[in-house]
């Protein structure tokens, strides 16, 4: 009688988790669910949020090269916020931190636009991009700024040529900040994720979004929406010269010598010697503040030359203080320029 021997199947070894299911479960998990509750507003289910996190990730593997503190805290930031990473109201993106891959939490312009309806601290507020075909004109005058825009509704509106954002506060008062493309290249240029992400992926969002910032300043908005449209400073290598090139050019002119002598109100014109005194106030002219004006060149005009002696001081002079004049005289002229930087004297700039 034979026996049989009964052969088990061999144990199939556990496969690996990769690393996009490493994230999944992650996200997935109770504790996840848990801290996602805390973080989000009560209108908006934890559950909805995690599902939205792990579509980004897969349709963004770069992501999966970020460290994963910076990953799952970049989810946690746009949870505080109370918008969904699915790249219209914020996104998550990669940039090299110090040649770390990093995830960080960037809103975008649909999520700016919500939060700031949603607070009620303006009227209104939209910003739209201009194409070539579109009627579009911008002008200031003694009444404010004026805009119009027509855009093309059928037919080829052309290539973009800019972009323009327009708010209304409940006072009634209109603001408005228009760039045109090479403006928002200017922003982009000195983003570090300019390369990658919504800057390639959605253009004309990230120059929505540009402008809404750069109106911002402007606006009277409360801190926390303040802090929401610069979340993503970061992202920026913004030094003095990048700024001083992406910033509005415009003149504009520091305390001269005039000003700190008469003091304000005052307003110096194109750099020159003239001031323009308050409406309210005569514009009166002290001697002191005459012979500065004197001492100050004109721009385009050459050197004033030194003033003759008075006659009526040559009359009252003997001969030997005539004399020691012209000496003294030959001594200035061959004695070495001031430099600039030195004070004028009778320390005005000390007042």
């Amino acid at each position: 009688m034979t026996t049989q021997t009964e052969t088990k199947p061999a144990s199939q070894p556990t496969r690996a988790l990769t690393p996009f299911d490493e994230v999944r479960r992650t996200l997935m998990s109770d504790e996840m669910k848990a801290q996602l509750s805390m973080a989000l507003p009560p209108q908006m289910p934890p559950e909805k949020f995690q599902r939205v996190a792990i579509t980004a990730v897969n349709k963004n593997a770069d992501l999966l090269d970020c460290t994963r503190q910076s990953l799952y805290g970049a989810f946690m930031l746009a949870a505080q916020d109370g918008l969904l990473p699915d790249g219209r109201e914020a996104a998550i993106v990669k940039y090299m931190n110090k040649g770390v891959p990093t995830a960080t939490y960037m809103p975008m312009v649909g999520g700016i636009l919500k939060k700031v309806r949603n607070s009620g601290e303006l009227a209104a507020i939209t910003a739209q991009l201009i194409h070539k075909a579109d009627d579009f004109r911008y002008w200031v005058d003694d009444s404010g700024e004026h805009l119009k825009h027509e855009p093309l509704i059928f037919g080829e509106r052309g290539e973009l040529i800019g972009v323009y954002a327009l708010a209304k506060t409940k006072d009634g008062s209109v603001y408005t900040e228009v760039m045109t493309k090479e403006d928002v290249e200017k922003v982009r240029s000195i983003s570090r994720a300019r390369d990658t992400g919504p800057w390639v992926q959605w253009w004309g969002e990230m120059a929505k979004k540009t402008v809404i910032r750069r109106l911002s300043k402007r606006l009277p908005m409360s801190t926390d929406l303040d802090e929401l449209i610069r979340r993503d400073d970061e992202l920026y290598d913004v030094d003095p010269k990048a700024e001083a090139e992406t910033a509005p050019r415009v003149k504009s002119a520091g305390p001269g010598r005039l000003t700190k002598l008469l003091g304000e109100p005052g307003k110096v014109i194109e750099g020159t010697a003239r001031v323009i005194p308050p409406k309210d106030e005569p514009a009166a002219e002290t001697p002191e503040a005459q012979t500065i004006a004197e001492d100050l060149p004109v721009a385009g005009s050459a050197p004033k030359a030194p003033e003759a002696e008075r006659s009526d001081a040559d009359d009252s002079m003997t001969e030997e203080e005539k004399r020691q004049a012209v000496e003294l005289e030959k001594a200035e002229a061959k004695a070495p320029a001031k430099k600039p930087e030195q004070k004028p004297k009778g320390g005005l700039f000390d007042r």
